[in-house]
C-alpha cells in the first residue's frame, strides 16, 4: 500500500462522517506501532511528527525519512504529516521530504500576522500538492488555545479559513494539550455549530484527555482528524517499566522497548475503533 495524501485520508473520512485518527510519531518504534495497529483494525491512519519531536531528535530528516519509509511498506493507507510547525523553513523540509501534509502554527502573531503567514504557507504548500492544517488564535503552548476554556467562535474561524485557505482547521472545543487524565469536557453542540459554519474538516486536539465514549461522540457531531499523542506515550512508558519491573536481569533494549511498540499498537487499534475510522 503506497504512501497517501493526508487529505485523501481526511477527506474520505469526513464525507463519510468517520473520524481519522492521527498519532505522534517520537522514536521509529511508535510509527512501527501505529501502522501495526492501524493494520490489525484494517484502517488507514496518520503518522505526525511534532516540532518538539525534531527538537529532541535534533533534525528532522532521519526520524522523518524512517517515517516515510514505515508509511510506505503500510498495508493500509498510511499519511504523514507535521505537527505544530512555527516556521516556514520546517515546512519546506518536511514538503522536500515526502510529508503530505503539516500543521502551520502562526500562533505568536497577532490575528493579521496570523492570517498573512498561513497564507503564505498554505500557498506554498498547495503547490507541491501538499495538505495544510492551522489553527485560530494561542496555538502550541500548553495553556494556550487548547486551555479547557478557551473556545474557537465559529464565524471568525470560517472568515479565517477563507482568508487563509487552509484545508483544516483545529478547533477549541474544550480539550487540553498533554493530559494524562481523561477529564476534558468537550463541548458537543459547538462542535455542530462550527460543523455548520466551517466549510473544511475539523480537527481535535488534546484528544487523550478525552473520555472515550466521548470519542466516538465529538466525530459522530462533526469532527474528523483526532489527534492523540499523550495517551500512547503513557500505554508505551507504563508497558516498558512493567516489563522491566518483571524482567530486572534484561539490558537488551530490544526486549523492553519491544513491550512499548505492542503495547501502543494495541492502542492504537482500539482508539480507531472509538474514533470511528472504518465502518
Amino acid at each position: 500500500m503506497p504512501l497517501v495524501a493526508t487529505g485523501e485520508i481526511v477527506g474520505a473520512a469526513a464525507r463519510a462522517g468517520l473520524g481519522a485518527g492521527a498519532f505522534n510519531v517520537i522514536q521509529i518504534e511508535h510509527a512501527q506501532a501505529i501502522v501495526a495497529g492501524a493494520e490489525a483494525a484494517g484502517a488507514p491512519v496518520i503518522l505526525q511528527i511534532s516540532e518538539n519531536a525534531v527538537r529532541y531528535h535534533g533534525a528532522l530528516a532521519a526520524i522523518g525519512r524512517a517515517t516515510v519509509e514505515v508509511a510506505r511498506a503500510a498495508r493500509v493507507p498510511v499519511a504523514v504529516h507535521l505537527d505544530h510547525a512555527t516556521g516556514p523553513e520546517l515546512v519546506r523540509e518536511a514538503v522536500d521530504l515526502g510529508f503530505g501534509s503539516v500543521m502551520f502554527d502562526a500562533s505568536a502573531l497577532d490575528y493579521d500576522g496570523n492570517v498573512a503567514a498561513t497564507a503564505e504557507v498554505a500557498a506554498g504548500c498547495h503547490a507541491h500538492g501538499v495538505w495544510v492544517e492551522a489553527e485560530l488564535g494561542e496555538v502550541g503552548g500548553k495553556d494556550g488555545v487548547h486551555a479547557p476554556g478557551a473556545r474557537t467562535e465559529p464565524a471568525e474561524a470560517a472568515a479565517y479559513v477563507a482568508a487563509t485557505g487552509v484545508d483544516a482547521l483545529a478547533v477549541a472545543v474544550g480539550t487540553s494539550h498533554a493530559m494524562v487524565v481523561k477529564a476534558a469536557v468537550v463541548d458537543l453542540p459547538l462542535v455542530a455549530a462550527l460543523r455548520a459554519a466551517v466549510p473544511v474538516p475539523l480537527v481535535l486536539h488534546g484528544s487523550s484527555g478525552v473520555p472515550e465514549a466521548d470519542l466516538t461522540r465529538v466525530v459522530e457531531a462533526g469532527l474528523t482528524k483526532v489527534n492523540i499523542a499523550t495517551h500512547l506515550n503513557v500505554a508505551y512508558t507504563r508497558a516498558i517499566r512493567d516489563h522491566l519491573a518483571g524482567h530486572p536481569e534484561v539490558v537488551d533494549p530490544r526486549r523492553y522497548v519491544a513491550a512499548g511498540r505492542e503495547a501502543v499498537a494495541r492502542e492504537v487499534t482500539r482508539l480507531l475503533k472509538l474514533v470511528r475510522a472504518t465502518r
